[in-house]
């Protein structure tokens, strides 16, 4: 009796087993059968069989991106559209994984739990997606940007829509380069660098230094640092454009003092300087959607003072992805807490029923409420009485630039990332010019610039 016990356990067992596993299954084809069918290894979506039946993706105000006719995948009809909303909409092959084309493939294909891929009528059952993005400013933006390469993104930080967003080298989809594996012109092409790439921040780190300054330093504001134009620490010489003399720390932040900003961070101190930038969203991702951004650097455990003094200029190691950024500044200017971007507006089937409406969600808090107030007090002043405000006329823009110097006969990663503070126009954005021969304010300031008035003119 005892074997027989035993043995209808094992049977149970296995039983209980069995159905746990078919209910797991059943659950997973429900919640996930869509990305399943989409695989690249399924011959009858991949690669220009993908593009067959596939729905539309349309910018904010109608403009078709890209569709399907005639058995293939067209492109909109102008050459610079085609390239600005590349990295977007992403490429018929899927090499750029965080296009829109590669994160929706159900969508597009019109998969449903029902016929799976297949139209019982023939006809396309795929849907149309519609972005929150305005082909006509990233055309603005990758026309600003020319032949020099970099990343440019700006959002409603108030509705959480991303209106622009744009990376360079690009190429065009409806008729890539041959010698795109080994051109040296169209390095780093399939990445989109708002999202995917992290470069050496230069001057806009500064922004955390204040921050961590904000909170461990008293009486920060009445508190002045003498600028000679540079200071030696353990030996080394950390300079500046100019030497500026005596400043206040809003002096120092304007003038973007590399002198009195490593001061500040080796008064903050290692541990406290990683804390804020932890806390500021340093060493994790952000999402777009269902897409994933590259995560920000910042790292000084066991330095040397003159290690931690040039990371708190945003030098040393540190590392910036250019979509936490914006994101950053959404949260600088709604008072600590980002509403974050997000760039599908709907999506509809072939028979016109909205299967999904995008909609912002708050993210998670990046800084204290009062740090944020003061920050942005800070960054008006920068624009106001250094970068001058006839760069953003009438906009009260809250910003800080920075150089990040990358050496290798390189010229420095040129920055600009703020927002604007005036209730009517609420857009944050972030521009980066790589190996730049100009200056902060006259290379990627320009672009926002053009950038912002755009959106606000719109």
């Amino acid at each position: 009796m005892k074997t027989m016990g035993k043995r209808s356990l094992i049977i149970f067992f296995i039983v209980a087993c069995f159905f746990l596993g078919i209910g797991s299954f059943l659950y997973s084809f429900a919640t996930q059968g869509g990305s399943w069918a989409v695989q690249p290894f399924n011959g009858h979506i991949s690669g220009s069989a993908a593009s067959a039946g596939a729905g539309k993706i349309l910018d904010r105000n109608g403009v078709v991106l890209v569709e399907s006719k005639g058995g293939k995948r067209v492109y909109n009809s102008d050459y610079d559209t085609r390239c600005a909303m590349l990295h977007t909409v992403g490429d018929t092959q899927g090499f750029i994984s965080t296009g829109v084309q590669y994160n929706y493939k159900s969508e597009l294909s019109g998969y449903n739990l029902v016929t799976g891929l297949f139209s019982p009528t023939g006809k396309n059952l795929g849907s149309d997606i519609h972005l929150t993005l305005d082909s006509k400013l990233c055309r603005l933006a990758r026309e600003k940007l020319g032949s020099r390469n970099g990343a440019a993104a700006l959002y409603n930080y108030r509705t959480g829509e991303l209106l622009c967003m744009v990376s360079t080298p690009d190429f065009d989809p409806d008729s890539p380069p041959k010698d795109i594996n080994t051109n040296p012109a169209y390095k780093g092409a399939y990445f989109n660098k708002v999202i995917s790439s992290t470069f050496t921040p230069g001057s806009i780190f500064k922004l955390v230094t204040s921050a961590a300054a904000i909170e461990n330093i008293p009486n920060l504001d009445s508190r002045t640092w003498n600028c000679n134009g540079s200071i030696t620490i353990n030996g080394n010489r950390i300079t500046d454009v100019a030497p500026y003399g005596r400043l206040t720390f809003r002096q120092a932040l304007a003038h973007s003092s590399n002198v009195a900003f490593s001061q500040i961070a080796i008064e903050v101190g290692a541990s406290k300087m990683m804390n804020e930038a932890s806390t500021m969203g340093f060493g994790r991702s952000f999402t777009l959607g269902s897409i994933h951004s590259a995560a920000s650097n910042y790292s000084v455990k066991s330095v040397s003072e003159d290690q931690l003094g040039w990371s708190g200029v945003g030098q040393y190691t540190d590392l910036v992805n250019p979509y936490h950024y914006l994101v950053l500044m959404g949260a600088i200017a709604n008072g600590g807490q980002p509403l974050m971007p997000y760039m599908i507006k709907n999506i509809t089937t072939p028979v016109g029923i909205t299967s999904k409406v995008g909609t912002a969600t708050l993210g998670g808090s990046l800084i204290q409420s009062s740090t944020a107030a003061r920050l942005k007090d800070y960054m008006r002043y920068n624009v106001s009485h250094e970068y001058g405000d006839s760069l953003f006329p009438g906009l009260d823009v809250c910003a800080k630039t920075g150089t990040g110097e990358v050496g290798h006969g390189k010229g420095p990663n040129c920055w600009i990332a703020g927002f604007s503070s005036n209730e009517n126009t609420p857009y944050a954005f972030v521009v980066l010019v790589e190996d730049s021969s100009l200056g902060s304010i006259s290379s990627a300031g320009r672009i926002a610039s053009s950038l912002i008035k755009a959106a606000a003119g719109s």
